[in-house]
């Protein structure tokens, strides 16, 4: 990766794997490719941080940190953990299940040389789904994208793609102000960045659905409730 402004060792690529030591091995093998710094954050209480130690003392070249929690952050706790230990220029995030390739993560960090964030989007003209989600999925992330242009007034066609990549300038001014700790955050995190003024494109992006969804029905209430929170309360 290359693209003028943005230099690879300039770029953080937080992880968070909760309980994810069934499918770390495969994408540590992905993300060994990546010329920046990553931070891949554990809360849970499998082997996951102990099988990423062990890879990153086998590749001493590739900068790897593992924060490790006793206790459940939530997706957005996480990632809020995550972009904090960050240092460098531009900081994102992605899911630990594969979906987006690394290919598509460092395509997304380009865009900063001219925006203060880019986030992938499956729902956008040019996005490729080699394997889509089940139509109750599709049908329930459209329903979900209604409620979020509804209450925040956001345009984004696609808010919770686990892509996105911003400027750290950015995050330093709404990081404080974030509340969410759920997989709401998303939202929040976009909201505060437009209430700031920063621009954030919405990029189509290559996108393989993988089957062990983390999100429960329990945890789209959630979001629902959490989301309504933050609008009103």
């Amino acid at each position: 990766m290359r693209t003028d402004g943005v230099s690879p060792a300039d770029c953080t690529l937080v992880i968070p794997a909760y309980n994810e030591e069934r499918r770390i091995r495969s994408l540590l093998d992905d993300v060994s490719g990546f010329k920046g710094k990553l931070v891949f954050v554990c809360d849970g209480t499998d082997a996951t941080a102990e099988i990423i130690g062990a890879f990153a003392e086998a590749h001493p070249s590739l900068s790897i940190r593992c924060l490790t929690f006793p206790t459940r952050l939530g997706k957005g706790g996480g990632v809020v953990a995550g972009m904090k230990a960050a240092t460098t220029p531009y900081v994102g995030y992605m899911d630990a299940d594969g979906s987006t390739a690394l290919s598509e993560m460092e395509r997304l960090f380009g865009r900063l040389a001219t925006a203060d964030g880019a986030i992938g989007s499956r729902w956008v003209p040019g996005s490729v789904l080699p394997v889509r989600q089940g139509l109750r999925r599709r049908v329930e992330s459209r329903l979900f994208n209604l409620m979020v242009r509804a209450l925040f007034g956001l345009d984004y066609r696609d808010t919770q793609c686990g892509a996105k990549v911003f400027r750290r300038d950015a995050l330093n001014s709404v990081l404080s102000s974030i509340r969410s700790t759920g997989f709401e955050f998303d939202v929040e995190l976009l909201w505060r960045l437009r209430r700031n003024g920063y621009r954030v494109e919405e990029v189509p992006i290559t996108w393989e659905n993988r089957d062990e969804s983390k999100v429960a029905t329990s945890d789209a209430k959630a979001m629902l409730f959490g989301m309504i929170r933050l609008r009103f309360g």
